[in-house]
Formats: structure tokens, C-alpha cells, sequence
């Protein structure tokens, strides 16, 4: 201390040497000291968290909590030792120290957020309750809330006024902040109709079709919720749209284990007829319908044999015809095929006829709710059925192509004629 005393000596008779010399002695102390919290503290702290096996303290350091907060112990020395510097005018004095603990209080609300954060990054880290039951929402509340008490003492500290005196303005203007923060509230209230319901988790797939949305639910927030669009395009709806709007959830279908196959075969009506002893009889190499025609024939044999006793005429008779057999057959594949869910729904049952034939269509559950092994199900399950069609006398109706209306001009086209052969006449001998 003598030494810098006697370096100092020289510089006491400048003017002004009293005020600059503190000042500058200040200033390097608040260098020194954000160098020492930054470089060696933080370091140490860092080292620290690190090598413990708990999570929070790694949330908190990759959030930058700390880091953001070191920043309030030059701010503190500045605004502290501001006032005890000789020589200063009043003015400058109170400038400093308002603005130095203007910024104490925003570097502790930005910490505060980050802190938000690091709670959001822990309560995610746990799986399948942070989907169920996400809460960054209500900490986008929190964090704006501190950030608005921050603004209103920020505010009132470079306006050297007490923040009362701000509030009780805010409370004069409660029409103007209820229009500003609109959205706010009305996000503020969905989020907690949507969490409260279990309406809305992170991994559901939804569709809203009026926003542009079919994708996977990504991120839940205070105002908007994201979802990714299976071509990977990013579609933000409001989060009070979700209320307002309706939404569909496939949650459901993922949770039951099993996704619907619905889809119809449109069958030529012409290609409809009733099946002889024979046709019948060549069937029974299908091992599937063997239980449907054996079961089948008892009961027209008994139903054709009562209505004989009774002197019907036989138009009257019951006969088993190919589109019945063959929906039979359908239904007895569907149940035995080992990808179908046989303890849901299964139907295959005929439509309205229309002008693009009879709709025969399958109603059925994959046992899978992937997207790519449901449609292999699903390929899979129609390419044999429209390969195996034909084995019933069956059709299926098609609009008809260039090539079939070439082929049909072509077929009534009338052929060409030879041409004649000119006539030769012989030279008389």
C-alpha cells in the first residue's frame, strides 16, 4: 500500500486529482471483480456441476443462470461506490447510481427466465408426465410477470420516481393493458383448459385442416403450439385457437394399438350371379369358406326342402350366389390373418349400388399403428383380394381407357375390302 501511495503522490496535485483517482480505482475494482467471479468462480462452479451426478445443476449451468447473474456484482460496486467519489456532481452521481441498479434488476429477471427455463428442461427431462401434463405455458406466465414488476422498477429507477406511482397509472390504464395483453390472456386461459382436459400433449398428431395442420404436436407454448406437417413444414396455430377451433387427436388410435383399414372393391354388378353345384363344389379348395358353404347349404337345403312341402313354386328357392361367397371369404381372411385385430371391429359389408358398381367394403383394425407397416398391411391385404376376384366370377368395375376405347373402335370398324384386279386382255393370235 506505501508503494502505490508513494506512485500515487505525484498525481495529487493535478485538479481534480481526488475525484479521478477513486473513480478510476472504482472502476478498476468492478473490473477486477466481474474478471474474478467470471473466470475463477464460474470455472470453479462449472468444474463443480460437472462432476456431480445431480441434473439440476447441469440445467441451471447450460441455461446460463449463473453467468447471467455474475453480471450484478460489477453492477453492485458501481452503483455502491458511485456514492462515495468526491467531486461529483450531484447529478452524475444519481445517474450512476439509478442506471447501475436499473441493470441489477434486469440482469435478475433475465436470470430469473433462465432459471424458468432450466425447471421447464428438468420437468421434460421426465418422460411421458411432461407430455401429459406440459407446463411451459405456466412458466411463460411467470416469466412475464417478472419481466413487467422488472420494467416497473427499472422504469421508476431511471426516473428516480417510487413504482407506485407507475401502478397506480397502470391502474388507470386497465382497458389499454387488458387490449394489449389479449392474446396473453386468452392463451393463459386455453393452456389451461387444454392441460387441465388432457386435450394436448407433445407427440400427439392432430389435424386441423382450417390452419393447415396434420402433423405431430412438437412444442407447446404460452401463445402458439407447434406442430410439424408430415412434409416437415413447421405450421405455429394460436393456442386459443385450439378452444375456439375444433381439432382431431389420433391419440386415441395410438393409444388402442390398432389403426382402421377402410376402404371399399368396386364389383361389376353385371359379374353378380348365382352359383351352380359345380362352381360351388370348386370353391371348397379354398380352405377358408369350407364352414360358410357347408354351413351354407344345410340352411338352403332346409329353407328350398320346407318351401317344396309347401307347393311353392320354385322360383321361390334360395341359391348361394358369388359376391355372398366371396364376402364370406373376406371376412374369414381378414380374421385369420395375422396382422388384423380380431378383438375390434371387423366388417365387410355392401354399399349402396351406384354407377360405379356395388362397393364392397373393408372395415377392419391393423395390429399396428405405424404408418409404413400399416399401409404394407393394408397393400398387402387388397392385393390378394383383387388377385382372388376372378376365382369367384367376379369383376371389378373400371372407368374404361384410351386403350379400351381403341380396342372397341377397332373391333367396329369395317375391314377393308381387297381391291380389285385390273382385267388383262390377250393380243388376238
Amino acid at each position: 500500500m506505501d508503494r502505490l501511495y508513494d506512485l500515487a503522490r505525484p498525481l495529487a496535485g493535478l485538479p481534480h486529482a481526488s475525484t479521478w483517482l477513486p473513480l478510476a480505482g472504482l472502476l478498476l475494482a468492478a473490473w477486477l471483480a466481474n474478471w474474478i467471479t467470471r473466470r475463477i468462480l464460474l470455472k470453479l462452479v462449472a468444474r463443480v456441476a460437472l462432476a456431480s451426478p445431480l441434473d439440476w445443476d447441469d440445467a441451471l449451468m447450460a441455461r446460463g443462470v449463473l453467468s447471467r447473474l455474475a453480471h450484478v456484482v460489477p453492477a453492485l460496486i458501481i452503483g455502491v461506490g458511485i456514492l462515495g467519489i468526491p467531486g461529483l456532481p450531484e447529478v452524475a452521481v444519481s445517474v450512476v447510481h439509478n442506471v447501475a441498479l436499473a441493470y441489477i434488476y434486469l440482469t435478475i429477471a433475465l436470470s430469473i427466465g433462465n432459471l424458468f427455463n432450466a425447471l421447464n428442461d428438468l420437468y421434460e427431462s421426465r418422460g411421458d408426465l411432461a407430455r401429459r401434463r406440459p407446463v411451459k405455458g405456466y412458466l411463460q406466465v411467470a416469466k412475464l410477470v417478472v419481466f413487467l414488476v422488472a420494467g416497473v422498477l427499472v422504469v421508476a429507477t431511471l426516473i428516480d420516481r417510487s413504482p407506485l406511482v407507475l401502478l397506480t397509472g397502470l391502474g388507470a390504464m386497465t382497458a389499454v393493458v387488458l387490449l394489449v395483453f389479449k392474446d396473453t390472456i386468452l392463451s393463459l386461459v386455453a393452456s389451461i383448459q387444454l392441460s387441465s382436459h388432457d386435450m394436448l400433449r407433445v407427440g400427439d398428431w392432430i389435424e386441423m385442416p382450417g390452419l393447415q395442420a396434420d402433423g405431430d404436436v412438437i412444442d407447446i407454448a404460452l401463445h402458439t403450439v407447434k406442430v410439424q406437417n408430415w412434409d416437415k413444414t413447421i405450421t405455429t396455430i394460436p393456442t386459443h385457437r385450439l378452444i375456439s377451433d375444433s381439432f382431431k387427436n389420433w391419440r386415441g388410435m395410438s393409444e388402442a394399438g390398432g389403426r382402421r383399414i377402410k376402404r371399399a372393391l368396386l364389383v361389376d354388378q353385371a359379374s353378380v350371379r348365382f352359383l351352380s353345384t359345380e362352381e360351388r363344389d370348386g370353391l371348397r379348395r379354398i380352405a377358408l369358406i369350407d364352414d360358410y358353404l357347408d354351413g351354407k347349404r344345410r340352411e338352403l337345403e332346409a329353407y328350398n326342402a320346407e318351401l317344396a312341402a309347401g307347393g311353392k313354386d320354385p322360383v321361390n328357392t334360395r341359391r348361394v350366389t358369388n359376391l355372398g361367397t366371396f364376402r364370406a371369404y373376406v371376412a374369414a381372411y381378414l380374421r385369420a390373418h395375422p396382422r388384423v385385430r380380431g378383438d375390434m371391429t371387423l366388417l365387410v359389408r355392401q354399399l349402396d349400388p351406384g354407377a360405379t358398381g356395388i362397393p364392397l367394403e373393408v372395415y377392419c383394425f391393423t395390429a399396428t399403428t405405424a404408418w409404413g407397416e400399416y399401409e404394407d398391411i393394408q397393400s398387402d391385404i387388397f392385393d390378394h383380394l383383387l388377385a382372388v376376384l376372378p376365382e369367384f366370377g367376379l369383376r371389378l368395375f373400371q372407368q374404361p381407357g384410351g386403350a379400351d376405347v381403341a380396342a372397341a373402335v377397332d373391333a367396329l370398324s369395317p375391314r377393308k375390302q381387297p381391291q380389285p384386279q385390273p382385267r388383262t386382255h390377250e393380243a388376238p393370235a
